[in-house]
């Protein structure tokens, strides 16, 4: 899943996913953009927090 997909997931804007995440926004643009790219482990390990806290929001 990408980034901005997760972001979407969750309705939220960078900002907010970079305050609920501690990710720096210009690290969030920089990665949506494809001015940089995320390291995979950090894609996947966001995946799986984003994905329970979606399900958890859900219950």
């Amino acid at each position: 899943m990408e980034l901005k997909e997760m972001r979407k997931l969750l309705g939220l804007s960078q900002a907010a996913f970079g305050d609920k995440y501690n990710i720096p926004v210009r690290t969030i643009q920089d990665w949506e953009s494809g001015r940089r790219k995320a390291p995979v482990y950090v894609l996947e390990l966001l995946e799986r927090v984003v994905t329970e806290d979606s399900e958890a929001e859900t219950h």
